[in-house]
């Protein structure tokens, strides 16, 4: 696709049928035809009669701001999962729109009466149609949180906190996901190129091993129906042990990014850090792509970072400075840690050789039965050990 022209279009006052005043309306509709354009972008949100009206007024396909997002999310899904998060982000969006372009729906005209009587129009099928598939995607998904609740209780029985990947889309996550764990997942200069979530294990450098996880991208002014129907793949964000916030420094608005990604991650639960107006607690802040910066601006940067103990000025492209996000990362592991007094079976000879793996011993008696121990261990890690006492 090629963008023949972009246009700024100064709306004082929107009209209800069309947004747009009927100047801006008729000088845009010659301009699509002087330039035979098939398809209009507007960077906005548009009812369903402005959007028909368009149409009609230019003789070309209108699509707003969610529908473009939910056309780049169509072709960004690969698992089952992520295809259904798309589908019923779209089939929500498309529930109040005439329907024409959903030719999986089967167009039954009246017949027998599960099938619909003679009396039901054409769009009162649709919305039915699309009634009854809403209700099965999201059975389907509730499934899919189920699952993925099985899954962070799993993780809870492995000895591996959990660090999680955020930011605006095409910041650099899924590169620096690379980078970290040495991996060879999809990082693409796309909007989205990452809509499903992967986790791979991450080496850290006292020889701690965490579960690394990449998701998907944010956006300003995410429709709400888009970040409900991902809400089961984000809340592995809200799960996490530390979550790091990927911000694309080379980016002229990466300030406006990060304010979108913290509003984002407030809706979710993770706080408010906006409110604070400081980095939440538990959240890491890695500034990428200063390879792409001019000289003075980088170093600037970098000093910056290094005076603050919550970021980390890097490249996930060329490697410089992740060593020192993997410092940060078990900095903020041990940071969490805290003493504990804890009786072992002297016969539980994994649950023991757990705790000194990942746990400070300071220090130990036995007696017949039972090792007592002084332990510092992370709230995470008491978490998984209790869980792990009530398996045995």
């Amino acid at each position: 696709m090629t963008i023949v022209r972009a246009e700024i279009v100064r709306v004082a006052r929107p009209v209800p049928a069309t947004l747009f005043g009927s100047g801006n309306v008729e000088s845009l509709r010659q301009l699509i035809v002087d330039n035979e354009i098939g398809l209009v972008v507007v960077d906005g949100a548009l009812s369903p009669v402005q959007q028909r009206n368009l149409e009609r007024r230019w003789q070309a396909k209108v699509i707003d701001r969610t529908g473009l997002i939910l056309e780049i999310f169509g072709e960004r899904a690969r698992t089952h999962e992520g295809r259904l998060q798309v589908e019923l982000a779209a089939l929500s969006y498309q529930r109040s729109r005439l329907v024409r372009s959903w030719t999986h729906l089967e167009r039954q005209r009246g017949g027998f009466g599960f099938l619909g009587g003679p009396g039901e129009s054409q769009l009162e099928i649709d919305r039915r149609l699309i009634g009854e598939r809403i209700a099965r995607l999201r059975r389907e998904l509730d499934d899919v949180k189920r699952t993925r609740s099985l899954h962070r209780e799993a993780r809870r029985r492995v000895p591996y906190p959990v660090v999680a990947l955020v930011g605006y889309t095409n910041a650099g996550k899924s590169t620096l996901f690379n980078r970290l764990t040495r991996s060879a997942v999809g990082a693409e200069d796309l909007l989205f190129a990452t809509l499903d979530p992967t986790m791979r294990r991450l080496d850290l450098p006292a020889g701690k091993k965490a579960i690394l996880s990449d998701t998907v991208g944010f956006i300003s002014d995410l429709p709400t129906h888009l970040v409900a129907a991902f809400r089961a793949t984000l809340e592995e964000v809200i799960e996490a042990d530390i979550v790091v916030h990927v911000r694309d420094a080379h980016h002229p608005d990466s300030a406006a990014q990060r304010e979108d990604v913290l509003a984002v991650l407030g809706d979710l639960g993770f706080g408010n850090p906006l409110e604070k107006n400081s980095i939440e607690e538990g959240l890491i802040e890695v500034l990428n792509k200063i390879d792409l910066l001019e000289p003075a601006v980088r170093a600037s940067l970098v000093n910056q970072a290094q005076r603050n103990s919550e970021s980390v000025a890097l490249s996930a492209a060329t490697g410089e400075g992740c060593d020192g996000l993997l410092r940060l990362v078990e900095q903020h592991l041990e940071n969490g840690a805290r003493p504990v007094r804890l009786d072992v079976p002297l016969s539980d000879g994994q649950t023991l050789a757990w705790i000194y793996a990942h746990g400070e011993v300071l220090g130990r008696r036995d007696d017949t039965d039972l090792a007592h121990l002084s332990v510092r261990l992370s709230d995470a890690d008491l978490g998984r050990l209790r869980h792990r006492q009530r398996l045995h």
